[in-house]
C-alpha cells in the first residue's frame, strides 16, 4: 500500500507539472491537425477552422476530416468526397476517402470508406489543382487510419492492431508494400511530419512511440502520456501535442 501511495503521489506531481505546460484553447472542435507550423480542424457541425494566434477562424467549406502538411492543405467531407485546398477555394480530387493525411514527405495519403488505403505521389499531390487527374496509388490490405511522416506510415486496421510502411519517398507514396505488425492496441494514429507517432486507444489514454529514428523508424515502445480527461484524436508540431478531449474541448500541450 506504501509503494502504491507512493507512485500515485509521483504520477499526480507528473501530471500537475505536465498541466503547467498545457493550455485550454477557446471553441470546440471533433478533430484537429498540425503540420508545417498551421493547424486546421473541425468541429461537430463540420464547419472547417484554422488557428491564427490564438483565435480560430472559420474557412468555407464544410468537412469531416482536414489535414495540413508538406502537401498542402486537403480534407474530406461526410459524403467522402476529397478537396485540396488551392487559392483559398476548396477544389475537388478524384476519389473518395473517409480519412487523409498530408503529413508524409510532400505525398497525401487515407483511407476510405471500406478501409481500402490509397496515397498519391508528391509530384502530384503538390502540384495538384482543379481538373487534374489525380492518380491515386492503392495499398494493398485494410486500415482504418493511416498516417505518414518523415521516416513511415503508421496505420490501424478495425480490430485497433497497429501497422507500419517503411521506405515511403515522394515518389513512391506506397513505399515497401510489406506490412509490419507493431505491439499495441490504437484506436487512432498520428504522424508528424518529423517522424513522431501518437495514439489514442480506445479507452481515451494517449501514447507517445519511443525510440523512433532513421535507423529504426518502428522505434521500440508505447509510453502512455498521462492526461487528466479522455481524449478522442491528437496531433503533434512542433513540439506542440494537440489534443481532442471526449467533450470536443483543444488543449495546446508544449511536449
Amino acid at each position: 500500500m506504501k509503494g502504491t501511495a507512493v507512485l500515485t503521489v509521483l504520477l499526480h506531481i507528473w501530471i500537475t507539472s505536465q498541466a503547467q505546460n498545457c493550455r485550454e484553447m477557446p471553441g470546440i472542435l471533433k478533430q484537429i491537425d498540425a503540420g508545417n507550423g498551421q493547424v486546421f480542424g473541425v468541429n461537430s457541425n463540420n464547419e472547417v477552422y484554422t488557428l491564427y494566434g490564438i483565435y480560430w477562424i472559420a474557412l468555407s467549406g464544410a468537412l469531416d476530416h482536414v489535414t495540413v502538411g508538406p502537401s498542402g492543405i486537403w480534407g474530406v467531407d461526410s459524403k467522402n468526397v476529397t478537396y485540396k485546398l488551392v487559392n483559398a477555394d476548396w477544389v475537388t480530387v478524384p476519389g473518395q476517402l473517409s480519412q487523409i493525411d498530408a503529413g508524409g514527405m510532400l505525398f497525401v495519403a487515407g483511407v476510405n470508406m471500406g478501409d481500402d488505403i490509397f496515397c498519391l505521389n508528391g509530384y502530384e499531390a503538390i502540384e495538384y489543382k482543379s481538373g487534374d487527374s489525380g492518380s491515386w496509388v492503392q495499398i494493398p490490405g485494410k486500415l482504418k487510419y493511416y498516417s505518414c511522416g518523415l521516416h513511415s506510415c503508421w496505420g490501424v486496421n478495425s480490430q485497433d492492431n497497429i501497422y507500419i510502411m517503411k521506405g515511403v519517398s515522394p515518389t513512391a507514396c506506397a513505399g515497401s508494400m510489406n506490412w509490419e505488425l507493431v505491439p499495441g492496441s490504437l484506436s487512432m494514429i498520428e504522424v508528424s511530419t518529423d517522424g513522431e507517432v501518437y495514439g489514442v486507444d480506445s479507452l481515451g489514454d494517449i501514447y507517445y512511440r519511443e525510440g523512433i529514428s532513421p535507423c529504426n523508424p518502428a522505434g521500440t515502445e508505447w509510453r502512455q502520456i498521462p492526461y487528466m480527461k479522455k481524449v478522442k484524436h491528437v496531433s503533434y508540431d512542433l513540439g506542440h501535442l494537440w489534443i481532442i478531449a471526449i467533450d470536443d474541448t483543444i488543449v495546446d500541450c508544449s511536449i
